[in-house]
């Protein structure tokens, strides 16, 4: 981090989360857990150098074990702040005491809530990813995004053109 700049206090990050609509609250919390995820990559690919005496990768991981420790604090914020509102923080959104370093992920999947009340959902399927929308309703019904909808039945096709037998299906 550059000597001239500070992150934001716990305090002014906390005061600014009042005034953010829900959506925007688990988005958040979704883009601090891709970031700890990337730090986290960083310090693995660091951890061997610094362990053999490079004082700027050891310098790097240090620097990146307070960032996540930052970036968590946040989450317990976000997560005080969504269940102030009366909602429940959501099943691997981070914030708990797990740290599996998966939150986030549900079934191989990232989910993110967009700000336009859409969820975004990425897999990795066989090294491809995968971009699932979902929009949520009023009543917290969720139903697939027009792409969604239609790369599913694309699928579903091509595993029915599959079929061994040609015979005719009604």
């Amino acid at each position: 981090m550059s000597s001239t700049t500070t992150p934001i206090s716990p305090a002014r990050f906390a005061a600014a989360l009042s005034s953010l609509p829900l959506p925007n609250l688990h988005l958040k919390a979704a883009e601090l857990n891709n970031s700890i995820a990337h730090l986290e990559y960083s310090n693995l690919q660091l951890q061997p150098l610094a362990e053999e005496g490079d004082r700027d990768c050891k310098e790097a991981v240090e620097e990146n074990r307070g960032t996540i420790a930052r970036m968590k604090e946040r989450i317990e914020l976000l997560k005080a702040e969504v269940e102030g509102r009366g909602f429940r923080w959501g099943e691997g959104e981070g914030g708990g005491s797990k740290g599996s370093g998966n939150e986030g992920m549900h079934g191989g999947r990232i989910e993110e809530e967009l700000g336009n009340g859409n969820h975004e959902q990425v897999g990795r399927t066989g090294g491809r990813v995968v971009a699932n929308e979902q929009r949520v309703e009023a009543d917290g019904r969720r139903r697939l995004g027009d792409e969604e909808l239609a790369r599913r039945l694309r699928e579903r096709m091509a595993e029915e053109m599959v079929d061994d037998d040609d015979g005719l299906h009604l």
